[in-house]
């Protein structure tokens, strides 16, 4: 029993003469090295910053803790500034959220261009998301995309659910020169993506994009048919669409997509309407999926790729 206790005292006190040691050393050379206190108000500042950016509550701890792990124990120099040090952290960190891993290695950190080039032809896309968030216009987005780095699209009308969604995809489809494949009111759309495919395979088509109802991921029965497209016509990418402007409820839905169906990327639209940016932050910190494109506008050319340095750059006004 005294062994015991003598071992785990000379532990302690070693502990204790190595953190002095440390200490010594660090003011010898003009430094002091960083403890909690020192990080609290800078911490208190960050908190306040990310969710006045819409980060969710969660992420906002998860990063929070990161930086404060990351920090104390680090030595600075006398005088330095300690805000500077976690900014620093800050933007490592959140950089870390946007070099997610996808799960599998042809989908982590996911070049596009890249990923339909490399994939067996014709490559399925199915998009999914939540009604009015702009999916159907990101779809002829992407496909406007596509047409420029010379592939050639079809576009499968799999929303069968809204009267007048096989109107609105064909609109689009007409002013950029697309195929639709289309099925009546009610159909089955994982049907309709599967003619897609056929037609695709048929005729040498490079793409299908598939528009899909928006579903409220509350909503049991659309999400069950919606496993049901993924599971008869096997996607080879499942981009969720969401608003950058959603804030926590794009968070939500994306988890809930991502548990019922598996999503692999984000695009985030109306970017450019005063969107704060924590959507993005949290969506790619709650999915571990990547984040391809940002909506910037109305028009077909009016979606950029997503550039993580630049994104947080911006959001931490540098």
């Amino acid at each position: 029993m005294f062994e015991k206790l003598r071992n785990k005292l000379k532990v302690f006190s070693n502990t204790i003469e190595r953190k002095v040691k440390e200490k010594g050393k660090a003011i010898l050379e003009g430094e002091t090295i960083l403890d909690a206190k020192d990080l609290k108000e800078p911490l208190q500042d960050l908190e306040t910053a990310l969710l006045e950016s819409d980060v969710a509550l969660s992420v906002v701890e998860a990063l929070i803790s990161g930086v404060r792990e990351e920090l104390v124990g680090k030595r600075k120099k006398w005088g330095g500034d300690t805000g500077r040090l976690v900014n620093e952290a800050v933007r490592d960190a959140l950089l870390n959220v946007f070099s997610v891993d996808a799960g599998a290695a042809d989908v982590a950190e996911l070049d596009f261009e890249q990923f339909v080039d490399k994939g067996d032809k014709p490559v399925n896309i199915v998009f999914v998301g939540v009604n009015g968030t702009g999916k159907t216009t990101s779809i002829a987005k992407v496909a406007k995309k596509l047409l420029g780095w010379g592939y050639s699209v079809v576009i499968a009308s799999a929303d069968t659910y809204r009267a007048g969604a096989t109107e609105q995809i064909e609109k689009h489809a007409t002013n950029l020169g697309l195929k639709v494949i289309k099925h009546q009111y009610g159909a089955d759309p994982a049907a309709v993506v599967y003619d897609a495919m056929k037609y695709a395979k048929a005729n040498g088509k490079d793409v299908v994009l598939a528009d899909t109802a928006g579903r409220m991921h509350t909503s049991v029965n659309l999400m069950e048919q919606l496993k049901k497209i993924c599971r008869v016509t096997k996607p080879d990418l499942v981009i969720f669409v969401d608003e950058a402007v959603a804030g926590n409820d794009a968070v939500e839905r994306a988890k809930k997509f991502d548990e019922t169906v598996g999503i692999d990327a984000s695009i985030l639209t109306k970017v450019d309407i005063d969107a704060k940016g924590g959507a993005a932050i949290s969506i790619a910190h709650s999915t571990s999926k990547p984040i391809l494109f940002l909506g910037m506008g109305q028009g077909y050319e009016d979606l950029e790729k997503f550039d993580a340095e630049w994104f947080v750059d911006r959001l931490l006004g540098e």
